[in-house]
């Protein structure tokens, strides 16, 4: 199984295979625009445009689950995080990252790379980084800085 056998829904709805992203190297992150780590939106979005022309994917995915911080609807999302943050990247439908609604994606992800003490996501902005072939390499806990990420991120897209 890997990341590619999953699919998420954009925020209009429209249901996205991640098969379309095969030979990509991804970067997977739950986002909260009212997160007072929200200034790694930033980040995020510097990596994506200095390496998706080697394909590098940055793949956001808002949720509301810590302190309701993502309390934009998804009609407004893509908006809000282009207006507010610069933000080009693809955003998905809000999803919850825990729990029994946790999003199939998100069971997977925390199945391969569990957490320093549990599986579960601990705060908004932890991501997890996926090779070419879906498979998912390494996860960052949420204060890990886009940036620091960036060397792990070359090693992938020359392999």
């Amino acid at each position: 199984m890997s990341v590619h056998d999953f699919s998420v829904m954009k925020p209009n709805g429209e249901e996205v295979s991640l098969k379309s992203y095969q030979g990509n190297v991804l970067l997977i992150v739950n986002t909260a625009t009212k997160c007072g780590l929200a200034p790694q939106f930033k980040g995020l979005e510097g990596l994506y445009q200095k390496y998706k022309d080697q394909d590098l994917a940055v793949l956001g995915f808002p949720t509301n689950q810590f302190l309701q911080q993502e309390p934009v609807p998804d009609e407004e999302m893509e908006d809000a995080c282009q207006i507010n943050f610069g933000v080009t990247f693809p955003l998905f439908q809000k999803i919850n990252v825990n729990g029994k609604g946790a999003h199939p994606l998100y069971q997977f992800l925390k199945s391969e790379k569990k957490g320093v003490l549990s599986s579960e996501i601990k705060w908004n902005f932890t991501k997890f980084l996926i090779d070419k072939h879906g498979k998912v390499v390494k996860r960052y806990g949420p204060t890990v800085i886009p940036e620091k990420m960036e060397e792990d991120i070359r090693k992938l897209l020359v392999d």
